[in-house]
């Protein structure tokens, strides 16, 4: 199961690529990984059919006791099917859907592709942790998929909607997840659901977790965001909101059902709400003209319908709705490819504008009618035998049970009459609307409906075989008696009489309707209006609060951060804090000498009016502390301090040449005496944190015992560099991200109002990197003014330095060093270049994309914790190697070098990125000012 998740993963990717080669027709292959996934659950159907799942474990955050847990049961099994197969036709579809020019194809098959993935992640983990991973991934790709054409203002505001409620339910449901969790003492529901709490725990627990069940399947009050997301392309309406997302409230549902469906609050929430939402989205498909919005209000009925069934907790409601969601699966996903092939045809949706079609699609109406049946509950489709499942289920219960099956009567003739409304709307010929004439009708453009609906009428003529199948999940409830089972004729039954009912009244309904015409009026109480409201006053409270405080002055945001940590953390120290009775103030009088000297070069920095002699100034301070950490016996801390105080001078000294030489006129001296006080009042509190902190320790130093475990576990020498490759790799994992996502932020906030300067000022070509490769000698053109010795000098120790880093780099496991310090000395040497040539010299010393070196040092790092895991071990676990070569004789390798390698790259992509964006950028500017000011003879005689 994780090998299939991480295909749908690979296929992603490579997803724009086959777009770029093959154009629509890539969707066929990609559409093969959907299915894969499918035809593996059906060579599992035996073992699913004997009641026993199929178990995967992996070994993921063990500290945390998260593992990759996936669990493939009955109800997994179904959903797996239905998520795999509708992909894949859907993708199919697709491919004659959209054009092979369609800008948007390559991301639309690669987010679609990865949905399929993260749904296939969701309906199999086990995990309720990894299960809300997966759950926000489905939201995240759904909002891609929706606002998949972001120059349609309808389809950003469908996107943000969707994503906004869908994520806000997401987080009440992981503080529900994590109630019963930690009370359980495990996150395996397998485990879970047999230890859960009682009483107003559980209650306020599944509370929390309905709200992200009702928000993602659109039930009341959230109704509203899957109407709008109608926005989006057909083919994504027919998977996510048909087989897909929406049904994923649905499984968790049916998944927490057995254990939990016994519960007041879980039956009232389901039950109640599924009823409203069953009539609200029965009577707005009524009033609707668009076809797809008539199926969207469907959709919203349906959901409904299976929130009152699966809610219900008994034996029969499970059987009847897990037969529910296989079927409407099969005839929704069914109707919307029908529309967009509608919508193609006849470049319409609307029903007032469409008359004839049927006679002159007879193959595309007989497909439709089909999937329609299915819909309205007539045999011997799988609609027909799933609702009456559902009503011979609520008709042995007592009074509340009645008054359910009541409503269910009542909202199965609503499904009739707008699935009367849909087929009418869209086949049938209109006396005063003329035919339409429908463009030419490709047949494998109709090919992956046609497969659903004929699948949907085998279901209904199988449905012995299909009970077989589903009747181990539906025996997990308690039952006393052998409960029902699906078949297409139980003979002249009360259930078969109200489903008769149900129909007779529907029609009459439609044609009532039909007949007068009367405009229905919209119901008083939606939801979107409420939502609409609440965006509106929060925005306008946003509004508001910023007006207020964002004044647009950086020493007034700064002063107000520095006095609420003077305050608070001030006045806890002031309060309550036991302080230190020892005092110690130096080991040596050099550290005395170190200090005083930060302490002077701080205060000559505050008071300094040059913007250089501040930097430099600072820099002291900076090398100060170094050399303190020298007195400590810190070499590993002192060199990354020297080199990373080296790299910050010369990214000030890039900036600072485009600022003027002297600070801003200084402030009143009543502002002035109020800046040094509050300068001072943090420099005592957050010396007093320090000191209460290092003297507080009360427990034993978790790195006591590094020293031996870098050693022993990680088999180096410098217990600094181990740490950071090895004992807590992970933190050094998440720190190299966050390096390539800040560069590569800053570079494109810099270039891209680079590139907008340019477009303002006329200026061609602009933003592009100089193509001209310069001779030895020859300066570019920001070296006219720079020394030639200085370049020469240069190029000597360039390689060098280069070779001196690779040195720090595999040196670092025993000596001082490692992959941040040997980046930082690499990305010493291309800042010289640069300052040396100009941003000619570094494009030829560095003749590659800063963004590839981050990707591959991000690659690399990555690479080497999967590989482990592959390998058996533990994600990022390293290993030793002794070897015995020839010439070089005993050679001590650790694998953990590699994400040591990963580092290095990463910085080093990380100062190139710098050195282009913050300097040769400005550097680029500059010139360009100095071409504008320039006399235009001289511009010409340097032309020539």
């Amino acid at each position: 199961m994780l090998v299939l998740v991480a295909v749908h993963a690979l296929a992603a990717v490579a997803a724009p690529a086959l777009v770029r080669i093959w154009g629509r027709h890539a969707l066929y292959p990609l559409a093969a990984v959907p299915a894969a996934a499918g035809i593996w659950a059906l060579t599992r159907t035996g073992q699913v059919r004997s009641g026993t799942p199929v178990v995967e474990t992996v070994t993921w955050v063990p500290q945390l006791g998260l593992d990759l847990a996936l669990r493939m049961g009955t109800l997994s099994w179904l959903m797996v099917l239905l998520v795999g197969g509708v992909g894949a036709l859907v993708l199919a579809y697709s491919a004659r859907y959209f054009s092979s020019d369609d800008p948007g194809l390559g991301r639309f098959a690669a987010v679609f592709v990865a949905f399929a993935g993260a749904m296939l992640g969701l309906v199999v983990a086990d995990d309720l942790l990894l299960l809300y991973v997966f759950w926000e991934l489905t939201t995240v790709f759904s909002y891609l998929l929706i606002g998949s054409d972001p120059a349609k203002r309808a389809s950003r505001h469908a996107a943000m909607q969707a994503l906004l409620v869908t994520t806000l339910g997401g987080l009440a449901m992981l503080a529900g997840f994590v109630m019963l969790g930690q009370h359980a003492g495990s996150y395996r529901w397998s485990e879970m659901s047999q230890n859960l709490p009682d009483g107003g725990y559980l209650t306020v627990a599944l509370v929390l977790i309905l709200l992200g069940v009702t928000s993602k399947s659109a039930i009341f009050p959230f109704s509203f965001w899957l109407p709008r997301a109608m926005a989006a392309p057909t083919p994504v309406s027919a998977y996510l909101h048909a087989a897909a997302m929406v049904k994923a409230g649905v499984f968790l549902v049916a998944l927490m059902g057995p254990a939990v469906g016994q519960a007041t609050a879980w039956r009232v929430v389901l039950v109640a709400g599924g009823l409203v939402t069953l009539f609200l989205g029965g009577w707005s498909a009524l009033r609707q003209t668009d076809l797809k919005l008539l199926l969207a209000y469907g959709t919203v009925s349906q959901l409904g319908l299976l929130m009152v069934v699966l809610g219900a907790g008994t034996r029969d409601t499970a059987l009847a709705g897990a037969a529910m969601v296989l079927a409407h699966a099969l005839f929704k996903a069914t109707l919307f490819l029908v529309v967009g092939v509608v919508d193609h045809v006849a470049g319409t949706r609307d029903l007032r504008e469409l008359s004839g079609l049927g006679r002159r699609a007879p193959a595309l109406a007989v497909v439709a009618g089909l999937a329609a049946a299915s819909m309205a509950g007539l045999p011997p489709l799988a609609g027909f035998v799933a609702k009456e499942a559902a009503l011979e289920a609520f008709r042995h219960g007592g009074a509340v049970d009645l008054v359910v099956l009541a409503g269910l009567v009542a909202g199965s003739a609503l499904t009739v009459a707008y699935t009367g409304r849909f087929l009418w709307g869209a086949f049938a010929g209109k006396p005063d609307v003329p035919d339409t004439r429908p463009g030419p009708l490709d047949r494998a453009f109709v090919a992956p409906a046609a497969v659903l609906a004929v699948a949907g009428l085998a279901v209904g003529v199988l449905a012995p075989a299909v009970d077989r199948v589903l009747a181990p999940y539906a025996d997990q409830y308690p039952s006393t008696d052998p409960g029902y089972h699906l078949a297409l004729w139980h003979g002249l039954t009360p259930a078969l009489g109200l489903s008769a009912l149900a129909v007779a009244a529907g029609v009459a309904l439609f044609l009532l309707l039909h007949r007068r015409r009367p405009r229905l009026p919209r119901l008083p109480f939606d939801g979107a209006t409420g939502y609409d409201r609440m965006v509106a006053a929060v925005d306008r409270a946003a509004v508001e609060l910023t007006g207020a405080t964002q004044r647009g002055s950086l020493p007034f945001y700064l002063g107000v951060i520095l006095l609420v940590l003077v305050v608070l953390p001030g006045g806890a120290l002031l309060v309550g804090v036991p302080w230190s009775q020892r005092h110690q103030l130096w080991d040596t009088p050099l550290q005395a000498a170190a200090g005083a000297a930060i302490v002077v070069a701080a205060v000559a920095a505050a008071r300094a009016r040059r913007r250089l002699t501040a930097m430099i100034l600072v820099g002291v301070t900076g090398y100060g502390t170094a050399l303190m950490f020298v007195l400590h016996g810190a070499p590993d801390l002192a060199l990354t301090q020297f080199l990373v105080e080296t790299v910050t001078i010369v990214m000030f000294v890039l900036v600072l040449r485009r600022l003027p030489r002297k600070f801003s006129a200084r402030p009143m001296r009543s502002s002035r005496r109020v800046r040094v006080a509050l300068g001072v009042a943090v420099g005592v509190v957050t010396a007093g944190m320090a000191y209460v902190s290092a003297g507080a320790r009360v427990a034993t130093p978790i790195s006591v015992g590094f020293p031996e475990e870098a050693v022993s576990y990680g088999g180096g020498k410098n217990v600094v560099n181990v740490t950071l490759v090895d004992i807590r790799a992970w933190d050094t994992m998440g720190e190299i991200a966050v390096l390539v996502v800040a560069a590569t932020g800053v570079a494109s906030l810099i270039f891209r109002r680079s590139r907008a300067l340019d477009m303002r000022s006329g200026i061609p070509g602009a933003g592009r990197q100089s193509s001209v490769r310069p001779r030895w000698l020859t300066g570019g053109a920001t070296t006219r003014a720079q020394s030639v010795i200085l370049q020469v000098v240069t190029r000597l120790l360039f390689h060098a330095i280069l070779l001196f880093s690779i040195y720090l780099l595999f040196s670092g496991h025993n000596q001082p060093g490692g992959g941040f310090a040997a980046g930082l000395v690499a990305g010493l040497a291309l800042a010289v270049r640069y300052l040396a040539g100009g941003r000619t010299e570094l494009n030829g010393a560095a003749p590659v994309d800063a963004g590839r070196v981050l990707g591959a040092g991000l690659f690399v790092a990555v690479g080497t914790g999967v590989t482990a895991m592959l390998l058996g071990g533990e994600f990022l676990q390293s290993a030793m190697l002794d070897l015995h070569l020839p010439v070089l004789g005993d050679v001590h390798f650790v694998t953990s070098v590699f994400f040591d390698v990963g580092v290095y790259l990463i910085v080093v992509g990380l100062v190139l990125d710098i050195l282009r964006s913050l300097g040769a950028e400005m550097d680029r500017q500059q010139e360009v000012d100095q071409d504008e000011s320039a006399p235009s003879d001289v511009r010409e005689e340097e032309l020539v």
